[in-house]
């Protein structure tokens, strides 16, 4: 027997209440798209660009570089997975190579693009026994064009911390420091940023 909504029981109405609700908010952490706090979400996400022990190749579009750098850190794997997002950065046809490694396992190392050239892409491999990446960086440049007024940051993430770093408006990416805690087998970071000069 169909009964009016109002003429359900006390009980039946507020078990009715309480399924919407849980819906509702199973729905809202569902389109909640801050930091990942659960393997399942981080290993599982669509943004990132490698998997954990994975390689990572990214490469920005052919007129832009790279404009944010996201990483989040998982200590069983003690590793990162990656995410870039890239800005329109050239009015044309540019110039763009690979650096060689720019670090060996455990390593501190800075890099900076060359002949006023920025970041466009990353290259990196994950070694298990060391628990670290060896990185190569893709520097693009355009003939026209030179960096100036270059600054770096400080470091932008605590060891296992996730981070999200946005290259600073008028600004573009050309250089990255980093070194490796044995302890906590992961790296902090910081980036170099500059003007350019037309």
């Amino acid at each position: 027997m169909n009964l009016p909504r109002a003429t359900l029981p006390v009980t039946m109405r507020a078990l009715v209440l309480l399924a919407a609700t849980v819906a509702t908010v199973f729905a809202e952490s569902e389109a909640f798209q801050g930091a990942p706090t659960e393997e399942s979400e981080y290993k599982l996400s669509p943004r990132w660009q490698n998997g954990y022990d994975q390689p990572l190749l990214f490469t920005c579009p052919g007129q832009d570089s790279i404009s944010s750098i996201i990483s989040q850190h998982h200590n069983t794997n003690e590793d990162r997975v990656w995410d870039f997002t890239c800005k329109y950065t050239f009015s044309g046809s540019t110039s763009c190579h690979w650096s060689p490694y720019v670090n060996n396992f455990d390593e501190e190392f800075t890099y900076t693009c060359p002949f006023g050239s920025v970041i466009s892409g990353f290259d990196s491999y994950h070694d298990n026994r060391p628990q670290d990446r060896r990185w190569k960086v893709y520097c693009c440049i355009q003939k026209s064009d030179m960096t100036s007024d270059c600054q770096w940051t400080n470091y932008v993430n605590d060891f296992d911390a996730y981070f999200n770093w946005q290259v600073p408006n008028g600004r573009y990416l050309v250089g990255v420091s980093s070194y490796h805690s044995n302890n906590r087998e992961d790296r902090r970071w910081k980036y170099q940023h500059c003007a350019i000069r037309a």
